[in-house]
């Protein structure tokens, strides 16, 4: 292929192409200073992929890319591409479909992806919980954007990261178990197409739960047009499958761990309570006061702490606002967290509502244990009524989307109510406690 240039960001890029013994064809380019020659001489060593479609289809040709890629990953760029006269490569055997499993609460779809997760042995595997995961995704993609060199003054730069977090988690795994698959966030909701295309083209293998059939995810979602191709895309790469026996195995009768729910109402209440975190708190190594959290470079202030031991209104922990990244941080530090004064969560306290639903789905997967004391008995803790329906409408109007947009039903809302009662069940068990209790892994380690 001949010599040519290229513009890019504005300037002329001097690049040349190699095949390699498999056809894929990389671009090596260098911005020449002025009045140099275009000699050959000082070439960097950036290496261009082109033809992405064709590059995912063999996880040999992902390695070739990952293998020769520079440190500086600013300069990457997709260039179009030019067929190449070799015989085509025969196709490797194709990785398999993956799962995507769904149903009502309390059927056992975590249980059963964790049992096939106990059971491959391959290490390149992950099991992770769906908010974590797009966290993580939002700080690599963050921490590239942040490596750019500044843009300098009239310059244009465009660049896209989404495809080259996708592949570097590709290199480090090979399956992913998701838990709790929803998208509910915007944010998520637009780049979930790309990331995912990527991640099946290259060979992984997703197997996922999620309380929403695959048509339903980002149901009434903003821009949810933008979303549809992405169901299209799961459905292709996953089977799906329905778990439903119409039975919440959670709320089976299993032995108790103790008094580990109190209502406002009941006569000494916050005595008993109190006398439980002494109990425990005696355990610690470690006196009882505040604790600073930094989470991605934010300060959370916990005002009642001791050791592994948080003792917390529902105001401290979701009267403000705090997220998965928060709650996640929690997790790690503790295995026990007291939450006083939960209020009856009506749709008026919708935006609290979601983060307490955040914040058990994160406690719950990573076997935090919970003391509540809450104004009305489980059952009765989320009531399906309230909101501001009229303010919402009208904004709705302001807007220009009435009746093309459902922005503010309850859907999601109910959906994960019925989750959070489900699992805060199955918290209060014997079982959940001992396998919460963190004192006795360190000892064996």
């Amino acid at each position: 292929m001949p010599e040519g240039s290229l513009g890019s960001q504005g300037e002329v890029t001097h690049h040349y192409a190699r095949a390699d013994r498999k056809g894929l064809l990389l671009f090596q380019c260098f911005t020449p200073a002025p009045g140099q020659a275009v000699d050959g001489r000082g070439w960097t060593d950036h290496l261009w992929l082109t033809k992405m479609d064709d590059c995912f289809n063999h996880k040999r040709r992902l390695n070739i890319i990952l293998n020769n890629l520079t440190t500086d990953h600013s300069h990457f760029l997709i260039l179009p591409f030019f067929q190449t006269k070799e015989e085509p490569t025969p196709l490797l055997k194709p990785p398999p479909k993956g799962f995507y499993i769904y149903g009502n609460v309390g059927t056992g779809k975590t249980m059963l992806m964790d049992l096939f997760y106990s059971c491959v042995e391959n290490t390149r595997k992950k099991r992770v919980h769906f908010n974590a995961f797009m966290l993580d995704i939002h700080k690599r993609i963050h921490r590239r954007k942040q490596s750019l060199p500044k843009r300098r003054l009239g310059k244009m730069l465009t660049y896209d990261p989404i495809s080259l977090v996708a592949m570097e988690i590709s290199n480090e795994t090979c399956l992913l178990c998701f838990d709790e698959f929803q998208t509910t966030d915007i944010a998520d909701a637009m780049i979930l197409k790309q990331l995912f295309e990527v991640l099946f083209k290259t060979g992984v293998v997703v197997v996922a739960t999620s309380n929403r059939a695959p048509d339903d995810l980002y149901k009434n979602g903003l821009q949810r047009d933008t979303f549809l191709p992405f169901i299209d895309v799961l459905k292709e790469y996953c089977h799906t499958f329905c778990l439903d026996a119409g039975i919440d195995y959670r709320r089976l009768e299993m032995a108790a761990a103790g008094k580990l729910y109190y209502l406002s109402g009941q006569p000494g209440a916050e005595a008993f309570m109190d006398a439980l975190f002494e109990e425990l708190a005696v355990r610690q190594k470690s006196v009882t006061g505040p604790r600073l959290l930094t989470v991605m470079g934010r300060d959370v202030i916990l005002k009642k702490t001791c050791g592994s031991i948080a003792d917390c209104t529902f105001d401290e922990l979701c009267g403000r606002p705090l997220g998965a990244s928060d709650y996640l941080e929690m997790t790690r530090l503790f295995d026990t967290v007291f939450i006083r004064h939960v209020p009856m969560l009506t749709l008026t306290l919708k935006d609290q509502a979601r983060r307490f639903t955040t914040l058990i789905d994160n406690f719950y997967d990573n076997k935090v244990r919970v003391v509540l004391l809450a104004a009305a008995p489980l059952d009765s803790l989320f009531v399906h009524s309230g909101g501001e329906d009229e303010r919402d409408r009208q904004l709705l109007d302001d807007l220009g989307l009435s009746g093309r947009l459902t922005l503010f039903t309850a859907e999601e809302e109910i959906f994960a109510f019925q989750r959070t009662v489900s699992r805060l069940m199955e918290m209060q068990t014997e079982s959940y406690w001992i396998a919460g209790d963190r004192s006795h892994s360190k000892k064996k380690t």
